[in-house]
């Protein structure tokens, strides 16, 4: 019960618990589009592409989070452009801008005049750190992918499983595509605070995959994947009051112990019956 008091009580910890539903819900409905799509490369990609944003924005004086907005905006819409125009192989793509966006990230970091500055927070996540102003940008972009998700459902969920398909059906299918790259870079870096970078792609991925075990339907799978992601992320805080460690570990850990869980349990069963 100290736990949940404390929620009331103090500012930081009301943000965090606000901000694991709120990354829950854009992780779980934009995770479900990267899981089917076959994107989870790409993600990660975007997600230590973004390191670079960090760096220049350091170096600038820039608010970290704005640089890495804009690096991972334009690294997922150039992947998108260089594979749509088979100009360059989708996963050269994706490994040129990963290994590109961390070493300029590094290299603008070393060049910041003064004291280097400590990068756990981007790498590892400090959902303590979500200030007031994060949770109202959070809840705006949770919106926007909501009520884009309710709007180009039918087209997000054919260009998901099958993009030649989607095209013979006159769907806007390089629109859509574009759209959805730029909500999964938007998604990445809304969540770097919860997580980290180094461990951002298994909060895409992971709750996907665990409700994809349990039903095939892309909806139930986007709406599932959200709560999943939702209640591990606060169950994650709360591993992470009791017993002081990072609480983007202890998520990915809850994570982890769930899909093993639920891959486990049919099998279980079976044996006992």
């Amino acid at each position: 019960m100290d736990f949940f008091a404390e929620i009331a009580q103090y500012k930081f910890l009301t943000n965090a618990a606000i901000a694991c539903l709120l990354s829950g819900i854009t992780c779980g409905i934009i995770g479900t589009y990267v899981v089917c799509r076959r994107l989870v490369f790409l993600s990660g990609g975007i997600t230590h592409a973004s390191f670079g944003g960090i760096g220049i924005a350091y170096y600038m004086g820039a608010n970290p989070i704005l640089g890495a907005t804009i690096f991972a905006i334009l690294s997922a819409l150039g992947i998108e452009a260089f594979s749509s125009k088979a100009q360059i192989r989708e996963d050269s793509a994706i490994g040129l801008l990963w290994s590109l966006g961390m070493a300029i990230g590094i290299i603008f970091i070393y060049l910041t005049p003064g004291y280097a500055p400590n990068l756990m927070s981007f790498l590892f996540g400090n959902i303590l750190t979500v200030t007031s102003q994060d949770i109202i940008i959070m809840a705006i972009v949770t919106a926007v992918i909501v009520l884009l998700f309710a709007l180009f459902y039918r087209p997000v969920l054919y260009i998901a499983f099958d993009r030649e398909f989607s095209r013979t059906q006159n769907m806007p299918t390089k629109t859509v595509s574009y759209i959805m790259a730029a909500l999964i870079a938007i998604t990445i870096v809304m969540s770097i605070r919860i997580v980290g970078i180094v461990l951002l792609i298994s909060l895409l991925t992971i709750p996907a995959v665990i409700i994809n075990q349990l039903t095939k339907s892309f909806l139930k799978i986007a709406v599932f994947a959200s709560l999943t992601a939702s209640l591990s992320t606060f169950i994650g805080l709360y591993i992470s009051y009791k017993t002081d460690i990072p609480s983007g570990a202890s998520t990915i850990f809850v994570l982890t112990f769930t899909l093993i869980l639920v891959k486990l349990l049919p099998l279980l069963i079976k044996r006992f019956k």
